[in-house]
């Protein structure tokens, strides 16, 4: 009897909500690359890159040319939702968009040594080997990235709450947790970027073109 009684009750309250929620898309994550063409500049002289790239350079070290790449991440969101009979509960399912990369991304050479010049084609060839290491890590992240967020998000589950609270919760997590962890991610690439930057390598740039770098420099 007492089987008889409740099942009624189950049959009435539940399926209106869970049906409803069930009509909503899956919970997703898109993971986006930014690709965008590289900017080259050659209006600075070597002493001002020096200054500019202070932070990066060996001491001592004249920098003849410089890679720049601002590490840029960006989320947008949408969330479709369905609201039940009360109006005071949601169920919602988070669609997140991740961007990232480096954008813009500025190659820059001393203008002390203009395009066609032996001198030009080594620093920049110098250089690309920096553009080369950016925008290979930021592939091999990708899917690292595509593993942590889908684990946290693309569950298959909606998020249930107040009226209008899953939009603010998403996006706060996204700020305080996602977006810094990103932002970590890209950051060890400063590590392959080191690796570039050796003093063998600052010496075979500064000795090559059979001295012509040397002479620009005033070392002799």
């Amino acid at each position: 009897m007492r089987s008889l009684f409740f099942l009624p009750l189950l049959i009435a309250a539940g399926p209106s909500w869970a049906d409803a929620c069930d009509d909503l898309p899956k919970p997703s994550v898109t993971i986006k690359r930014i690709e965008e063409r590289i900017d080259y500049n050659a209006e600075y002289s070597f002493r001002s890159l020096t200054n500019i790239g202070a932070s990066l350079a060996r001491p001592g070290k004249q920098v003849l040319g410089l890679t720049r790449g601002n590490a840029t991440v960006g989320f947008t969101t949408s969330s479709p939702s369905i609201i039940d009979r009360t109006g005071r509960w949601e169920c919602a399912s988070p669609q997140i968009t991740l961007t990232y990369g480096f954008s813009p991304m500025t190659v820059y050479v001393a203008r002390e040594f203009p395009e066609g010049s032996c001198a030009h084609k080594e620093i920049r060839e110098h250089e690309m080997r920096h553009v080369e290491a950016y925008q290979t890590h930021i592939a091999a992240i990708e899917k690292e990235l595509g593993e942590r967020l889908n684990a946290r998000f693309a569950t298959g589950s909606v998020w249930r709450g107040p009226v209008g609270q899953t939009a603010a919760r998403l996006q706060q997590e996204l700020d305080a947790r996602w977006a810094p962890y990103v932002q970590r991610l890209i950051k060890r690439v400063d590590e392959a970027q080191a690796k570039i930057d050796t003093d063998q390598e600052y010496e075979r740039v500064a000795n090559a073109c059979d001295g012509e770098i040397r002479k620009v420099l005033g070392k002799r």
